[in-house]
């Protein structure tokens, strides 16, 4: 689960970015239609194929985007155990000496049907989150939502219409469509996708090693990507 600290840090750094977007000038054909007014909503550009490569474009249709921070990384905690951090530092051994990697994950949503997810790195904490925020931002896609519990049934968008797999690595997940007020059973960072998609119940089962987060949020993304192929 992410921390407050977590959290501000997500918030501050994309306030930033949205701050410059007065400043935007669109270089794609697609981004000049969004800033003309010709695309009003996010849901016009899924349907004709086009890729989002300006980061603003996504700003500017969905201006209460949610952004989080997963929690990649870890420092050993005074009593053992360790500590999360929203950044994971990796190093490699050059002749002129140790080079550090700063790596940062980001989920984004609007809450309703939207999410997308990024990864980014720098030689900082501050440039690597900005990267993953960005870049989760370029991935967003929409997410198919329904009710396709048996023990439901309802028309309410509350969970997922079928039972859907995703994998990343060694991790293999399974997503599996819940009666409403269950809640969502998975474990926390699963959580942040879920609730940035606008899930609200669902059954989640996992294999591998998903101690590896990284995989986790890949594989749980893989399988909205796989809901989105599959038949109606």
């Amino acid at each position: 689960m992410a921390t407050n600290r977590t959290k501000m840090l997500a918030e501050s750094i994309n306030k930033q970015i949205k701050a410059k977007l007065s400043e935007w000038a669109p270089k794609t054909s697609l981004g000049k239609k969004v800033l003309e007014g010709k695309i009003k909503s996010i849901d016009e550009i899924f349907p004709q194929g086009e890729k989002i490569k300006e980061p603003e474009i996504i700003d500017y249709l969905i201006p209460n985007l949610q952004v989080s921070l997963i929690e990649i990384g870890g420092t050993p905690g005074k009593g053992g155990g360790q500590r999360r951090t929203p950044t994971k530092r990796t190093v490699r051994m050059h002749r002129s000496g140790r080079r550090y990697k700063i790596s940062a994950m980001a989920v984004v949503g609007d809450g309703n049907g939207h999410v997308g997810v990024g990864r980014g790195s720098a030689k900082d904490h501050r440039a690597a989150v900005e990267k993953a925020i960005q870049n989760a931002k370029l991935n967003i896609i929409p997410v198919r939502r329904g009710c396709g519990s048996w023990e439901c049934s309802c028309s309410d968008p509350h969970s997922i219409d079928k039972t859907v797999e995703g994998k990343s690595g060694s991790v293999r997940i399974v997503l599996i469509p819940a009666p409403r007020g269950l809640g969502l059973c998975c474990s926390e960072p699963v959580k942040e996708v879920m609730k940035a998609a606008g899930i609200k119940d669902i059954w989640v089962k996992t294999f591998g090693d998903t101690r590896t987060r990284e995989n986790l949020i890949l594989a749980t993304f893989n399988a909205f990507k796989n809901l989105n192929k599959m038949r109606k």
